[in-house]
């Protein structure tokens, strides 16, 4: 008799009320000395004579009654446990499980049954390997049954367990698992017949289940048979099969799952294996996972009808694909083309040789929207969800470099010790923010494709230092002007173009009437080889601010060797100071459009063309709000061909002060069929004092326009600081 339940203390726990048991409905709590609580002798333990209670700590058989195991006993489950209809097992915080016997141990809840693991973070549930050198595959593992539906009959038998599973109840609870661990798990019958980890069949959505790991599986970590059970904060770490696998009509959340080093896919999500489009369909809505390769069959396997599937925030490191979908599974196809297949803020990290975002053969369906994610938190490193309670996770599987693209709609914020590599276009849109710590390197690919800007309403945070500036670049390994677009904030003050106008690239709105508006912050900041071109109207510049308001921070701010324009003003109310223009293909610094702002310490060194190019309005020269501008300590270093200023399109109301240049051939150019620039001379609107010009090239005039010298006074400067010298401002984080 003493084989048919706990062979640590219980016989049965269904016998009548003439044994130790008082209450109706007992809740029986398993001590070291074998005494029940309600047990005032100590004597009758249901054992076989009435009289003895074993002493041995195993633990098999059926539960019909409620069962409480003691953390303080460290248990050997020897055979199979199963909770049946009416039963309840309770696993406190701390409690120890160590299985033996293969296939023939595991624990199992039968429907109607019902376990509570009520592990903490810092004293899991762990069920384990009795064996002194553990491995994948030694005993079974907890398998869950419970009355949801699925699309596999009105019931069924679960593959390993042999018990019924599946119905009409979605609210169905099977219990509770709070931070429980299991390891070793997936014993195998036969090549298509083996334990997972823990194995989910038509488990209800009244179950919790909430920060579990699955370690060293021989199967899949954690599979969901239909059902529709939310799961989150679960770990997967290298398991034999799939990591983390739904099918069979499951209906539910997942948020929080951290994989690691499966050996097929992270995520295989099916609808079914004999009738891919069988109902009701698997319907999952999963954000925050992290995948972390490598991966032989992607990181997610769309299989078997796949089914409808919303994922929002996917990180995925070391992967060679990162969705794979069989070209013969039409069930699969179908669903893609229905659009039943949407994945946003998707990050594939440090990718595999070949990598390939996915590789569906079908009609050009759009699926996938790549941008930076944080994963299930820490993007490839364990999160801090983790700490306390899993094994094999550490924090050195942070990536050292990722590709970065897409959108960002909440706030991210990267590390400055991962290398990033911009893959094509980033864009921060209203509400989101992207905040870029000092030492960061951004590399970017793909010409015109590949830039980073910001919408209106969205924000950006460039946290340089002198010492530690952050830069964007070209990834080239011989990098040249032009190679990548640039960097584009788009804000809501006003121009002279419009209420609104469409940035000439990246194709955002911009301007409006909020003239303090913020587009963030870009402090010691370095772009270089920017200027991919479209066409010869139409380029980028290192940085464009479009509109941009005068709470925006723009300081020490560098554009190096830019195809075009190094860093160029399009209406807006933004200061900007500090800045520095080296070697750019076209002007060095530029505005327009009615940029209404203040600029201080700028030094530019070999630009193309002007030194600066100041305009109004290119199609009416006396728009409104018409540029205006005081300037002071401006440093020029020649050759340039259009001036150290070219007052152009009608130009402004400029003001400027402390202006040194060297190696000119003129001061201020201005085109005489430029009227509404002579207009704005001959009404006082430029006004410069104290210019100087030193090494005057062959030639030199003030101006093309001779009452320029009436508003133009000489002196001597110090420019930006040290004259044409580098200023020390900008002596340590420059590139010259």
């Amino acid at each position: 008799m003493k084989k048919s339940i706990l062979k640590f203390a219980l016989l049965s726990l269904v016998l009548t009320a003439s044994s130790c048991i008082k209450d109706e409905t007992p809740v029986v709590d398993i001590h070291s000395n074998g005494i029940q609580d309600g047990d005032e002798t100590g004597i009758d333990c249901g054992g076989s004579s009435g009289n003895e209670c074993p002493v041995n700590n195993e633990l098999s058989g059926d539960i019909s009654d409620a069962v409480v195991l003691d953390a303080s006993i460290e248990y050997d489950l020897t055979g199979a446990l199963v909770v049946r209809e009416g039963g309840s097992l309770t696993i406190p915080a701390g409690t120890v499980i160590k299985a033996s016997g293969g296939t023939s141990s595991y624990i199992a809840v039968a429907q109607g049954g019902l376990i509570y693991v009520n592990g903490t973070s810092s004293n899991p549930v762990v069920m384990t390997s009795a064996s002194e050198t553990p491995a994948a595959g030694d005993w079974g593992g907890l398998v869950l049954c419970g009355k949801a539906p699925t699309n596999v009959g009105a019931t069924a038998t679960s593959e390993v367990a042999d018990l019924t599973y599946g119905g009409t109840d979605a609210n169905d609870s099977s219990g509770v698992l709070k931070y429980l661990r299991v390891e070793y798990t997936g014993a195998t019958f036969n090549s298509s017949k083996e334990f997972n980890g823990v194995s989910f069949f038509g488990v209800g959505a009244g179950t919790t289940v909430d920060y579990v790991q699955s370690y060293e599986g021989g199967d899949d970590g954690l599979e969901f048979f239909g059902g529709t059970v939310n799961p989150t904060h679960l770990v997967s770490v290298n398991s034999g099969d799939d990591s983390i696998d739904f099918a069979d009509g499951w209906s539910g959340n997942g948020s929080y799952w951290y994989i690691l080093g499966g050996a097929k896919a992270g995520i295989e999500g099916s609808n079914n294996g004999d009738n891919g489009a069988a109902t009701p369909m698997t319907t999952a809505t999963l954000s925050n996972i992290s995948v972390v390769g490598p991966v032989t069959e992607g990181a997610l396997y769309f299989k078997e009808g796949g089914g409808k599937f919303t994922i929002d925030n996917f990180y995925a490191k070391g992967v060679n694909l990162g969705v794979k979908v069989k070209s013969t599974d039409t069930n699969a196809s179908d669903r893609i083309e229905a659009g039943d297949l949407v994945m946003t803020n998707v990050q594939f990290a440090d990718s595999a040789e070949g990598f390939v975002a996915h590789d569906y053969t079908g009609a050009t369906q759009s699926f996938i929207s790549e941008g930076i994610t944080t994963g299930a938190g820490s993007g490839a490193a364990a999160p801090s969800w983790t700490q306390g309670w899993t094994i094999g996770l550490d924090n050195t599987t942070a990536a050292t470099t990722e590709n970065i693209q897409g959108e960002i709609t909440t706030d991210i914020s990267l590390d400055a010790s991962i290398e990033y590599y911009l893959s094509g276009s980033l864009v921060i849109k209203d509400g989101g923010s992207l905040t870029i710590p000092a030492g960061t390197i951004i590399k970017a690919t793909g010409g015109t494709s590949s830039y980073i800007a910001v919408a209106q309403g969205g924000q950006i945070f460039v946290n340089g230092t002198a010492d530690a500036p952050v830069i964007m670049t070209s990834s080239a390994s011989t990098p040249a002007a032009g190679d990548w677009g640039g960097l584009v904030l788009c804000g809501k003050a006003p121009t002279n173009v419009g209420a609104t106008a469409t940035s000439e690239v990246a194709d955002l709105t911009y301007g409006g009437t909020v003239t303090d508006d913020n587009s963030g912050v870009l402090k010691y900041l370095r772009v270089e080889y920017t200027g991919a071109t479209f066409n010869s109207s139409k380029e980028f510049n290192g940085v464009s601010f479009f509109g941009v308001g005068s709470r925006t921070t723009v300081d020490y701010v560098q554009s190096y060797e830019g195809g075009d324009d190094g860093i160029e003003f399009f209406g807006g109310t933004v200061n900007a100071t500090h800045l520095v223009s080296i070697n750019s293909g076209d002007d060095s610094i530029d505005f327009a459009d009615g940029w209404n702002g203040t600029g201080s310490h700028w030094y530019i060194k070999g630009g193309a063309k002007a030194g600066i190019e100041g305009s109004n309005n290119g199609d009416n020269g006396a728009a409104t709000p018409m540029t205006t501008t005081t300037l002071s300590n401006i440093t020029v270093v020649g050759p340039v061909t259009e001036g150290a200023l070219y007052f152009k399109e009608g130009g402004g109301k400029f003001t400027i002060d402390n202006f040194y240049t060297t190696g000119i051939d003129k001061a201020v150019k201005v085109k005489t069929a430029d009227t509404n620039s002579i207009a704005r001379i001959d009404g006082g609107d430029l006004t410069i004092t104290n210019m100087q010009f030193d090494n005057k090239a062959e030639g030199f005039v003030i101006s093309d326009y001779a009452a320029v010298s009436d508003h133009l006074t000489e002196g001597t400067t110090t420019g930006a600081g040290n004259g044409a010298a580098i200023p020390d401002w900008a002596a340590s984080w420059i590139k010259q």
